[in-house]
């Protein structure tokens, strides 16, 4: 098989989409993101743009002035980091394109969930466990931030304080009783 033919394929297979691995949105679904959040994406989208690509250009440019370039390593590695680079800035245009910001501040002191709430609850064995629903974008389970589209923050959203609600879970259905609700202060410092 022709080399020029694989690569051809593996370019077209980098342009059809998401990068695999990232997050997808639900189909007809808002892209939720916290002000936080989408000044993140907004803050590496520009650092892909004004300071790491052009660092690339600037080495592929020299290595292919240095002669043949099926054996330069700074050229062959340089032009697979700009399709990197060059694939990360397409997801994060279209992803702050289609972005709607949403203030959680808003409902601070309300102790119904919506998006943005920190949400301590518990299950039925007492075990308790605190999340904070953000953007598909902005989800790190180390963190404790979890997605809005996910089945935890599906069965949060919307409850109050004291409310009982059922998660459905591989091993069946389990009951958890919403603790606490709280939300950030208007003007308050910005969540890490």
């Amino acid at each position: 098989m022709n080399k020029a033919f694989v690569r051809e394929s593996d370019a077209a297979a980098d342009d059809d989409g998401e990068a695999p691995g990232l997050p997808a949105l639900p189909a007809g679904a808002r892209n939720y993101m916290t002000p936080q959040g989408y000044r993140r994406l907004r803050e590496e989208l520009m650092t892909l743009l004004d300071v790491e690509r052009p660092k690339v250009v600037e080495v592929v440019s020299w290595a292919a002035g240095n002669g043949d370039r099926s054996e330069n390593g700074d050229y062959l590695y340089g032009k697979k980091r700009l399709r990197e680079i060059d694939r990360r800035i397409r997801f994060l245009t279209r992803r702050l394109d289609i972005a709607e910001v949403a203030d959680p501040s808003v409902h601070h002191g309300s102790d119904q969930v919506f998006f943005g709430a920190t949400v301590t609850y518990a299950n039925a064995l007492g075990e308790e466990r605190t999340i904070t629903i953000k953007g598909i974008d902005e989800a790190d389970s180390l963190k404790g931030d979890v997605s809005w589209v996910a089945p935890i923050a599906r069965a949060l959203l919307k409850a109050r304080e004291g409310d009982e609600v059922t998660l459905p879970t591989p091993g069946g259905i389990e009951r958890i009783e919403v603790l606490a609700v709280s939300y950030p202060a208007p003007g308050g410092p910005p969540e890490g």
